[in-house]
């Protein structure tokens, strides 16, 4: 094993280790099972219209998901860091075509597997089962508490809050996918950072 699957290994299992769900044997079994992949800036992991097959886990980069609106207006719904899976859910659970598209908004590393790996997993062990339910209730709530965010707060609570919880994302993310996040316009962006600082 050279260096760099020995820092990609390292990674995943620390990653993985720290939920105390899964044992080593189960973490080296899923590394087993993955695919090393990189994407450029602006390349997709997930397109509008097809149907995701696939989980990601992200080694280095930031991806973006995004849909359009009935009046086609590009909203970016959520940013996704290293050290995170990635899917498009729905589209993964059901088979459906997915909404939403998933875009590198810089180069990315990654480790991929596939849905029938994902299905090996769940039948191998319950702690796999455990742990892909601990995974989905953490996404539920961070979609209630996103829904939440937007309908209750003002622009300015919710920018406030961007500052307090999320700084990465005001040092990584460029300032149009920002205000698309946060429900507002660019230059409604700019007002409020410069009364905020």
């Amino acid at each position: 094993m050279s260096k760099f699957e020995d820092v990609i290994t390292l990674k995943v299992r620390q990653n993985l280790g720290q939920y105390a769900i899964l044992t080593l044997e189960e973490i080296n079994h899923f590394l087993s099972l993955c695919e090393y992949k990189t994407l450029k800036k602006g390349d997709f992991f997930s397109k509008e219209s097809t149907i995701c097959n696939e989980i990601g886990f992200v080694l280095s980069g930031i991806f973006r998901s995004y849909y359009y609106s009935s009046e086609e207006e590009e909203i970016t719904y959520c940013f996704i860091f290293q050290e995170h899976f990635i899917t498009a859910y729905s589209s993964f659970i059901t088979q459906d075509r997915t909404q939403e598209s998933i875009q590198a908004i810089t180069d990315i590393e990654m480790l991929v597997i596939s849905r029938e790996a994902v299905a090996k997993l769940e039948q191998s062990s319950t702690n796999w089962l455990r742990f892909l339910k601990f995974l989905a209730e953490q996404e539920y709530i961070k979609l209630e508490r996103r829904v939440f965010m937007l309908q209750k707060e003002k622009a300015e609570t919710r920018y406030k809050d961007l500052i307090e919880n999320k700084p990465q994302f005001l040092q990584h993310i460029p300032l149009h996918y920002l205000a698309s996040y946060l429900g507002v316009t660019q230059r409604h962006l700019s007002r409020l950072r410069k009364e905020i600082t």
